[in-house]
């Protein structure tokens, strides 16, 4: 990294602007920047810092960068030109700047800008790569390979902190080389694998917690054959410890189980043989109680012998008796149609005449007869008295008819009347009409075009008026759409600047950064308070989209409203809407007049259409009526004719009735009461012989069956329900006695009853006992045999868990080991050095080596420095840092040395530094350094020796600015930045080489 060109404008004690040329300072590759105290030497350095980083050297944060001295419209601003990785930049940082408004009292903020370039050699022209901060510094961080405080360290060596450095413990060595060399990584790995050896710790002990749950679980299933061992989870030798124990208790288990299988089977043969003996005794109980309940059977058997040989009487009486039921039922059947007979004859009789209430069947059969001949004589009169009734009905159709007739002339006589007027009246009005129509066709052409202007007016208006609206609208989405536009534009300007954050958040460790391509990610940047991501922005963006498009929509309307606000007041015309409205409307009331009169025109026409039709339907409907009535008067003379006929032959058939229907209908009645008079006669008297039949057959019946009468016959015959009921009374008596005789017949019941009572409550109560001892016995096995089960399926768990957990405990065991040596708490870690501390001394070995080149040219060979592992107190280890002194030949601390000798040990520590943090930043070469105070506490030949060291790095091509205001530099160095302080602020004065 060279720099060429730094303009600072109103920063720090400069209030206006002032340029370094660096290119000539080079030149000499040494030169001084000097300036009384206060007057802005370390500003400059800070304005480079500034430049590059967005931010000063961590000591002097936190202040304001922009001079006091600036005038208020003066904008704090610097720019820095330099070269890095073969590209010429041009990087320009300004920070917020509070300004005056410009129209108004108070001041407004403006946000910090910054803008970084790069030169085209081809073009001969500057380009622009970014404006945005993070993007900014992430290029310059890549391309230089050191963060700030790195930079800080290296390139703007401040004396005092490596002083500080020389004379620390290693606690704070530690601090600041893990800053200069980011080895938090190696903590990171420390962190890590304690976190592993925990968890792995975790997992062991989750694992020996659960295998000793097993093992209480055995012990509770075991009950005291088996002792757990006084070990926690965790401890060595646990499982072992459980698997031995557990094998103890199987064993115990087993033992135990063999000895219930034998008590079992013992229990079995003693419950069997009670057993036997509790049938026996049950048998012998069961046959005594058999024989008894015979014997009391027998008992009441006897008691009801009388009773069962009544009973065999009356059913025998009934088998009697089932003879004559035949002719019992045949006698009921004949009694009863007997009597049904009877009443019907005295019924029918009360319905003849007196002459004929004693009559037989014969002679009311002769009646019957008469009275049906009489009945056929009578049909042809009855055909007469229809036919005359149907001569009255005609008579009075004629007279309807006539009056019809009558009434249908008179009406078409008064209607033709009047036919002369009504025909001349419906002439006019058709006349009328026509002339109405030919007046609205007239002023139908002239109402259309005024119509079509009225509606042309009133769109005109309408137009009007939404051209204003159109208007409006337009101008209020152009100012949305600015609007939404600024609001994009600046979250996308704040999404730019936490852009990295925004990148970090995908970031995974060992997959490649999309920025740098790197696979480790020592400091990702973080999101700060009000980030805008991609959501936030694609919504502002989807929102300007939006309000643009209604901006478009809206002028669209507006330009297609204006050419409808043309087209409409070319067809209008200037004229008012109203008094376009009023000629329309008289036009249009006039059309509707001469309308409403034609309107008439077709209805008139069809009136007198109809009215010539009725014309000659009346005329036709008065001839007709006129040879209606001249054929009446014939019809009705042949029907009084024949009226007169059939009236006398009518009076002759009547006789004394009203009529000849009636007449008939009497001769019916009598025919039909003679006719059922005689056959109930008949069937009284057939009914009567066959009782007598009937009886006479009973008699017989009961005498052959052993009966007295017929009557004892009757009350011997059993119905069904009766000799069902007492049959299996029989049959239940019969069946019992059997049964009695059989049981006491038996040998085995009369040798049961022979003996002594059966003492069965005995014999179940030993029965009882054994099976009792049976089913402990059988308990106790079973007991044995889950205990057994249960050791079995435990151990077996713990057996798998033990396996299970070997992995987990060797990984503990090495991740254990492993942690314990980069924590530097292992016995095998001798140092007690732990993994940063360990990378930190390898760099502070070789910064130490790097110093000792120059070291010894300052101190005339005098001097070396070394690094040291010893371990100080309770201190880290491995950052010792000694000197040793040629002279004496002794190794001392650092703290011994002088005032000068630790300024030239401190400056050659802090060039070593430069070397060896450059190499790990991937080689970038730093021509450009400088070095801040500490010269003046060298004596002449020593600032001698350490001039030539730093006159010595051009060399390697490089540029060296010493910041001091010791007088004897300024003579024997001629390239000068001197930096002078004033009432109105600080600027520099520059002097080359060969001024």
């Amino acid at each position: 990294m060279r720099l060429h060109r730094l303009d600072i404008t109103a920063f720090g004690p400069f209030g206006g602007s002032q340029r370094v040329d660096f290119d000539e300072l080079s030149a000499a590759g040494l030169f001084l920047l000097h300036g009384p105290t206060g007057a802005g030497k370390t500003s400059v350095l800070d304005a480079v810092c500034f430049a590059l980083y967005g931010a000063v050297p961590g000591a002097r944060q936190g202040g304001s960068l922009r001079s006091d001295h600036a005038a208020p419209t003066t904008r704090t601003e610097v720019i820095l030109e330099l070269t890095v990785a073969g590209r010429r930049l041009e990087i320009t940082r300004q920070p917020p700047f509070e300004r005056p408004k410009k129209r108004v009292a108070g001041t407004t903020t403006e946000k910090a800008q910054s803008r970084l370039r790069e030169y085209d050699a081809s073009a001969g022209s500057w380009k622009d790569l970014s404006r945005s901060h993070q993007e900014i510094g992430e290029e310059i961080t890549q391309l230089l390979g050191m963060s700030r405080e790195q930079f800080c360290q290296v390139v703007l060596l401040p004396q005092g902190d490596f002083a500080r450095f020389l004379r620390a413990d290693a606690e704070a060595r530690g601090k600041l080389l893990g800053r200069l060399f980011d080895t938090h990584r190696f903590a990171e790995v420390e962190k890590r694998l304690a976190e592993r050896r925990r968890a792995a710790e975790a997992e062991v002990r989750d694992g020996d917690t659960a295998l000793l749950a097993d093992a209480h679980r055995m012990q509770q299933a075991a009950g005291d054959a088996m002792e757990l061992p006084a070990l926690a989870p965790g401890d060595p030798g646990l499982a072992d410890a459980i698997l031995g124990c557990a094998a103890v208790a199987r064993s115990t288990a087993r033992e135990r189980l063999t000895i219930a299988h034998s008590a079992r089977m013992a229990a079995e043969s003693a419950q069997a043989a009670a057993g036997r003996l509790l049938d026996d005794v049950r048998e012998v109980a069961r046959l005594q109680r058999r024989f008894a309940q015979a014997r009391e059977q027998a008992a009441r058997l006897e008691e009801r012998a009388d009773a069962h040989r009544a009973a065999q009487a009356r059913m025998e009486r009934g088998r009697k008796a089932e003879a004559v039921a035949p002719a019992l039922d045949l006698r009921a059947g004949a009694e009863s149609e007997n009597r049904r007979a009877t009443a019907e004859e005295t019924r029918t009789r009360a319905a003849l005449p007196e002459t004929f209430a004693g009559a037989g069947a014969p002679g009311l059969v002769s009646a019957a007869r008469r009275a049906a001949e009489e009945l056929g004589g009578l049909e042809s009169a009855r055909r007469a008295e229809r036919r005359l009734a149907e001569l009255a009905a005609e008579r009075v159709e004629l007279d309807r008819q006539e009056r019809a007739d009558e009434e249908a002339l008179q009406d078409a006589e008064s209607w033709l009347a009047t036919w002369e007027a009504t025909r001349t009246a419906f002439e006019e009005r058709i006349e009328s009409a026509q002339g109405a129509a030919t007046r609205a066709e007239q002023l139908a052409v002239q109402r259309d075009p005024a119509q079509a202007r009225l509606n042309a007016a009133r769109q005109r208006d309408q137009f009007a008026r939404d051209t204003d609206d159109a208007r409006q609208q337009a101008l209020a989405c152009r100012e949305r759409a600015t609007e939404t536009r600024a609001h994009w534009l600046d979250l996308k300007e704040r999404r730019l600047q936490g852009i990295a954050a925004e990148l970090a958040a995908g970031l995974v460790d060992g997959e490649p950064c999309a920025v740098c391509g790197g696979t480790e990610h020592p400091a990702p940047a973080r999101k700060i308070a009000g980030h805008v991501g991609r959501e936030a922005e694609e919504q502002a963006l989807a929102a300007y989209q939006f309000a643009d498009d209604q901006r478009t929509e809206a002028e669209r309307r507006l330009g297609v409203v204006r050419e409808a606000l043309a087209a409409a007041t070319a067809e209008a015309g200037d004229v008012p809407t109203a008094q376009l409205a009023e000629q329309a409307g008289e036009l249009e009331r006039e059309h509707a007049e001469a309308r409403a009169a034609a309107s008439g025109l077709h209805t008139a026409r069809e009136r007198l259409a109809q009215a010539r039709l009725e014309h000659e339907r009346r005329v036709a409907a008065q001839q007709q009526a006129a040879l209606r009535a001249a054929a009446r008067v014939s019809h009705r003379d042949r029907n009084d004719q024949e009226k007169a006929s059939l009236e006398g032959e009518l009076d002759q058939a009547r006789g004394a009735a009203g009529s000849v229907a009636a007449r008939a209908g009497e001769l019916e009645r009598q025919v039909a009461l003679f006719t059922e008079a005689a056959d109930a006669v008949r069937a009284a008297e057939d009914t009567a012989q066959r009782l007598k039949d009937a009886d006479a057959r009973l008699a017989d019946a009961a005498f052959r069956a052993g009966f007295d009468t017929p009557r004892a016959a009757a009350d011997a015959l059993l119905d069904d329900a009766a000799h069902r009921d007492l049959q299996r009374r029989l049959d239940a008596w019969q069946s019992e006695e059997s049964a009695v005789r059989a049981v006491l017949a038996e040998a085995d019941t009369m040798a049961a009853a022979q003996q002594p009572p059966a003492d069965l409550p005995a014999a179940e109560q030993a029965a009882d006992s054994a099976a009792r001892r049976l089913r402990e016995a059988s308990s106790a096995q079973d007991a044995a045999a889950r205990r057994c089960g249960e050791l079995d399926r435990l151990s077996t768990r713990a057996t798998a868990s033990v396996r299970r957990l070997a992995p987990l405990r060797e990984a503990y065991d090495r991740v254990a080991r492993m942690a314990g040596l980069a924590a530097g708490t292992s016995a095998d870690n001798e140092r007690k050095m732990r993994l940063e501390s360990y990378v930190l001394a390898a760099r502070l070995e070789q910064v130490a080596a790097a110093a000792t080149v120059r070291l010894l040219r300052m101190s005339s060979g005098r001097y070396t420095l070394v690094h040291s592992d010893d371990r100080a107190g309770r201190g880290r280890s491995g950052l010792g840092l000694h000197v040793v002194d040629a002279w004496t030949g002794r190794e001392r601390d650092t703290a011994t040395l002088s005032g000068g000798e630790t300024f030239f040990a401190s400056l050659a520590l802090a060039l070593g530094l430069a070397d060896v943090v450059t190499d790990e930043a991937g080689g970038v070469r730093l021509d450009t350094l400088f070095i801040d105070e500490g010269f003046g506490s060298l004596d002449e030949q020593t600032l001698d020796e350490v001039l030539d060291v730093l006159d010595s790095l051009r060399e390697r091509d490089r540029s060296v600015g010493i910041v001091s205001h010791v007088a004897d530099l300024r003579r024997r160095i001629h390239a000068q930045l001197e930096v002078v302080k004033g009432r109105t602020g600080s600027v520099v004065r520059q002097r080359g080489d060969q001024d």
